[in-house]
Parts: structure tokens; C-alpha cells; sequence
């Protein structure tokens, strides 16, 4: 029922909600690895399987299986399971932080110590039921003023109680460990194409540097440098797709050394810089996404 609700709202509309928070995406076929930042989510597989690399880790979620990240988190990912017959059907869930929020009681609040800012937990009937319930708005726009907050609470409190609960508990805290990475995350995003120092961003999140990048590492599986790269590459290929200019991309996004930023292009997307751009201005549009989609 969820699947054929998620499906026919998606070739109606597109990605693009009904719902708020809410998006559904639908593919038809399995993709090589796509690098791409997701933004805090929390993702239900519907139908077929999709497989993400974050920092060293790997993981893979499909109908038993939910997916949560708490952080702007850059990843690989690709589409492991799907095919014209049985496409790749998933819905995601945009994480507020105010609704997270009032959700914690007095007695939930609890240093969680160390924690992961993401992860991929079992789903549980409770928490299927109340996303049936949330899909079913498709058929009812008129309900969804009322209807969706409500549902989108209970959504978010099945997964407070479940494995994942710290990840949200600790989007609600300002001074949770996550919060505090959270904070250098955002300067990373903001400078990404300037040369960072360890110590600025431990300043920034209030650790001494040598616990910054412990936690950092906890929270996204990688280090700050690495994330710095990823997004330095990730807008690399954005622009390389609007304008071609493999130097002038190079020192846009913050390299010194055009070489050095091709090699690395083509480390992580498997082709260099100006044939990787020809290859996705000529094919055809959603053949290959390149956007935040669990």
C-alpha cells in the first residue's frame, strides 16, 4: 500500500512534497557510486535497496531497515537494488530540531556520550504504521495541515525510543557532543574553500583540539580535513558541470595545484574533471543524481 501511495505521488509531482519535511524519490534502475551531502533525515526504504559509504564505514538499508543522520553529512551512495518492474522507492523525512525538542521529557535529557551522527537501525511495526498513516495524506491534502505534525511527532518518537534515539536526542541539546560538531560542521560548509585549522574548529565546537577530532571522527566517520575535501569536490563538480574550466574550478573551490585537483576529482568520481563534466551535461536529466537523496 505505502509503496503504490509513495510511487503515484512521485510520477504526479515529482520529488517535490505534498507533505512538509516529507519527499519521495523512485528510480528504476541500480547507479554506480554518487557522491552527494545529505542534510539531517531520517530515510524509509519502501522497495529496493540503497548502499551509502560515509568516511570508511558502509552501509546498507532497504524495507527492514531505516536510516538516520543527525548532521550534513557528505557520502557515496548507489542505488544496490532496483529495476523497471521493481523500482527503488524511498520517502524521507526532514529532521526539525524545535519538534525533536518537544519531544524530549525531563528524563530523557542524559549525556549520551560518545555517538555516532548517523546510522541504520530496524524498523519496527509501530514505526511503519505511523509512516502509512503519513502517506496516506497523499490522498487527502485537506487533512494535512492538521494531521501531519502530528504524525511527524509520533514518526520522530518511535525512533527516540528505538536504537537511533540519541542521534535525535542529541540534535535537540546545545550541549550535546553532536550539537558542538554540528557547529564546526557549519563553518566547515561556510569556509570550506579555505585552509582550515584543527585548532579554529575545536575553538568554534568549545573542545580542545586533540577531543574535537576524536568526536568529529565518532559523529561522521571521517576527519575534518576529509570532509573539507568532499565538499571542496562535491561543488567541484557542480561547476564543472555549469562552466568546463578545470583551473578555474581548481581555485574556486580552494586548491593551489590544478593537477593535484583533478587527480583527487578523479579519485573520488571515478573520471577527470572536464570528461566527467561532458558525461553528465549530455546524459539525460535524473539519469544520474547528484543531489542529497536517501
Amino acid at each position: 500500500m505505502m509503496r503504490h501511495q509513495a510511487a503515484r505521488h512521485f510520477a504526479a509531482s515529482g520529488r517535490a512534497g505534498l507533505i512538509p519535511g516529507v519527499s519521495v524519490f523512485v528510480a528504476p534502475s541500480v547507479t554506480v557510486p554518487t557522491s552527494t551531502l545529505y542534510e539531517p533525515m531520517l530515510c524509509l526504504v519502501l522497495q529496493g535497496a540503497k548502499q551509502v559509504m560515509v568516511g570508511d564505514r558502509v552501509l546498507r538499508y532497504d524495507p527492514a531497515s531505516y536510516f538516520v543522520t543527525s548532521l550534513d553529512l557528505p557520502v557515496s551512495g548507489r542505488i544496490a537494488e532496483a529495476s523497471p518492474a521493481e523500482p527503488y522507492i524511498c520517502v524521507s523525512l526532514t529532521l526539525n530540531r524545535d519538534t525533536i525538542a518537544s519531544l524530549l521529557s525531563d528524563a530523557a535529557v542524559r549525556p549520551e556520550g560518545q555517538t555516532a551522527g548517523f546510522g541504520v537501525s530496524p524498523v519496527t511495526p509501530q514505526l511503519v504504521d505511523a509512516w502509512c498513516r503519513m502517506l496516506a495524506l497523499f490522498d487527502a491534502p485537506e487533512d494535512v495541515p492538521a494531521l501531519a505534525p502530528m504524525l511527524e511527532r509520533e514518526i520522530l518518537y518511535r525512533v527516540m525510543q528505538g536504537p537511533q534515539g540519541g542521534v535525535l536526542r542529541q540534535i535537540a541539546r546545545d550541549d550535546s557532543q553532536l550539537s558542538q560538531v554540528r557547529q564546526a560542521i557549519r563553518w566547515i560548509k561556510a569556509h570550506f574553500n579555505e585552509t582550515i585549522r584543527i585548532e579554529t574548529l575545536a575553538e568554534i565546537a568549545r573542545m580542545s583540539p586533540a577531543s574535537f577530532h576524536r568526536h568529529f571522527r565518532t559523529a561522521t566517520a571521517m576527519s575534518p580535513l576529509q570532509y573539507q575535501k568532499m565538499l571542496r569536490l562535491q561543488e567541484a563538480r557542480r561547476l564543472m558541470i555549469l562552466n568546463g574550466n578545470t583551473a578555474r574550478t581548481a581555485y574556486t573551490v580552494g586548491y593551489e595545484s590544478a593537477s593535484q585537483f583533478s587527480r583527487e576529482y578523479a579519485r573520488m568520481f571515478g573520471t577527470p574533471p572536464s570528461r566527467d563534466a561532458m558525461r553528465l551535461r549530455g546524459q539525460d536529466p535524473g539519469a544520474e543524481d547528484i543531489s542529497g537523496v536517501a
